[in-house]
């Protein structure tokens, strides 16, 4: 079966660095767009990044330039490099992936059951 399982969350302070690790199993491959989406506790979901299955990808204006989304096909592991880490990037970190859609709104066939990052000032 499909599953995407997270990894590499933590607690770090304020300007630190984590990486997060989404590897997949089952049918998920390279053709699918794959996303890191977060929430934050009484917030809704917002969509951080995704990559395509082409390597292009996109970045909430809340990160870019802060974070860095990747994939090896190889490894069918997805990683979002997070960089300059502030407070507000604290959450509930979640792989998903589609085999059709990028965008959260639009809805993914496929979640992880996430990890926590937390970042203190």
């Amino acid at each position: 079966q499909a599953q995407l399982v997270e990894s590499g969350g933590g607690s770090v302070q304020a300007g630190g660095s984590l990486r997060l690790s989404c590897t997949a199993s089952g049918w998920i491959d390279s053709k699918y767009c794959m996303a890191w989406v977060r929430q934050a506790p009484g917030k809704e979901r917002d969509e951080v990044a995704f990559i395509n299955s082409d390597g292009g990808s996109n970045y909430a204006d809340s990160v870019k330039g802060r974070f860095t989304i990747s994939r090896d096909n190889d490894k069918n592991t997805l990683y979002l490099q997070m960089n300059d880490l502030k407070p507000e990037d604290t959450a509930m970190y979640y792989c998903a992936a589609d085999r059709w859609n990028c965008y959260y709104q639009h809805g993914f066939q496929y979640w992880g059951q996430g990890t926590q990052v937390t970042v203190s000032s």
